[in-house]
């Protein structure tokens, strides 16, 4: 809970600001903010591994469309019972972040990368063949709104809404628990020098393998939620590209940081509903957006306010450099 003692008030802001606005935004709104909460839980579980352990990943949509799928087909066939199909989502999510950690894990950096983005081109091509179970290309439609122990109760947009905050809100704090425990101190320690901690007497493939498990379970209860939201999915949900936008909503928000992936999401999901609704070209912006961010802001959102601050004292800096050189100047003229 470190993260969140620095900003009590902050997070009290806008935790009043979330419960208000169901009440004062339009349903179209609305369903951007879920649009926004979900992907933020999607870019938060990315940041576990990325921004905590060091480890750069363009598969984990992989994990988000075993969750998406595993709880819509349950939704479909058997129960849409929020406690059956979630979980369901997040145990399989779990069990292939295991079993792809356990390969991935072996190796680091570039083969790390290339092998991540394989296994979700794997499971994209089963998804994608499977058209029995899964509808191929088509996708799954239909899928209903989960339900708790009284049907209908998630039906309308603000309970659906509310229901999506309150698991928002659990991952939120849950990881900022969890990283600022020893657990997370070690994730970091593997980011910072891996080898150093190894000496230290610390199984650092364990360690990653932990990270791995938790950013795929996670990544799976997003897909979950985002299957219920849209009451679709389809093979391009779970596509490499879906892996590299979730990357770029942590690289924007700002990698290694809790706020950071949920701003990064926000940013890029408003920008993609307003720019897509003028043009067809809007990857094209936001592709540009992104190199912007890497060149000018390379530490995301989340670090404009220091830079400002920083830019403020260098410009002070300066006109104290240029006030003292007029004094000094004028000491030199008296001593003449």
């Amino acid at each position: 809970m470190a993260g969140l003692k620095k900003n009590p008030v902050v997070f009290l802001v806008l935790l009043v600001a979330l419960c208000i606005a169901p009440f004062i935004m339009s349903n179209y709104f609305l369903s951007i903010l879920v649009e926004i909460l979900i992907l933020g839980i999607f870019a938060l579980s990315l940041n576990i591994l990325v921004g905590y352990t060091g480890l750069v990943s363009l598969g984990h949509a992989a994990f988000f469309g075993v969750g998406a799928y595993t709880s819509s087909l349950i939704a479909i066939h058997y129960t849409s019972n929020v406690f059956v199909t979630l979980i369901a989502g997040i145990l399989l999510s779990l069990m292939m972040a295991g079993m792809i950690g356990f390969f991935c894990n072996r190796v680091n950096g570039f083969y790390f990368l290339m092998l991540t983005l394989a296994f979700s081109q794997m499971f994209y091509a089963l998804v994608y063949r499977w058209g029995s179970l899964t509808q191929g290309d088509n996708g799954l439609s239909g899928i209903p709104k989960p339900t708790l122990w009284v049907n209908g109760l998630l039906d309308s947009p603000i309970a659906f809404y509310f229901f999506i905050l309150i698991i928002f809100l659990i991952v939120f704090i849950g990881l900022s628990v969890i990283l600022h425990s020893p657990l997370g101190q070690i994730f970091v320690g593997i980011r910072e020098n891996e080898t150093r901690v190894r000496v230290m007497g610390y199984n650092t493939t364990i360690y990653k393998n932990i990270s791995f498990i938790l950013a795929g379970g996670i990544g799976g209860l997003a897909g979950s939620l985002y299957a219920f939201f849209n009451g679709f999915i389809s093979p391009k949900d779970i596509y490499w590209t879906m892996s590299g936008e979730v990357l770029i909503m942590v690289l924007v928000g700002g990698v290694g940081t809790l706020i950071g992936p949920v701003l990064g999401a926000a940013f890029i999901v408003i920008l993609e509903t307003f720019v897509s609704s003028y043009t067809d070209m809007w990857m094209l912006i936001v592709g540009m957006t992104f190199i912007l961010f890497v060149i000018f802001i390379p530490k995301g959102i989340v670090s404009i306010g220091s830079l400002w601050n920083e830019r403020k004292n260098v410009n002070q800096g300066k006109g104290n450099e240029k006030e003292l050189k007029v004094r000094m100047s004028g000491v030199i003229q008296d001593e003449k």
